[in-house]
């Protein structure tokens, strides 16, 4: 099945939120870490997170691996 638009958004910022906080606790921050804007309003694809941009399975595994590091 298929995400919404609303869950894919939704994603990308949970991704967002675990990785500003796998990073701080690290003593890493990203001022531009963000969601794309364009790609969130894309239809059909899965947003990008700025990080310098990565899309949002990679952003995830970086969170998972960040959270299990501490």
């Amino acid at each position: 099945m298929a995400l919404t638009a609303q869950e894919r958004v939704h994603a990308a910022e949970e991704a967002v939120r675990q990785l500003r906080e796998g990073l701080a606790g690290a003593g890493v921050t990203l001022p531009s870490l963000r969601i794309d804007p364009l790609t969130a309003a894309a239809e059909g694809s899965l947003p990008l997170v700025e990080l310098g941009r990565c899309n949002l399975d990679t952003a995830m595994r970086l969170a998972a691996v960040l959270e299990g590091a501490r």
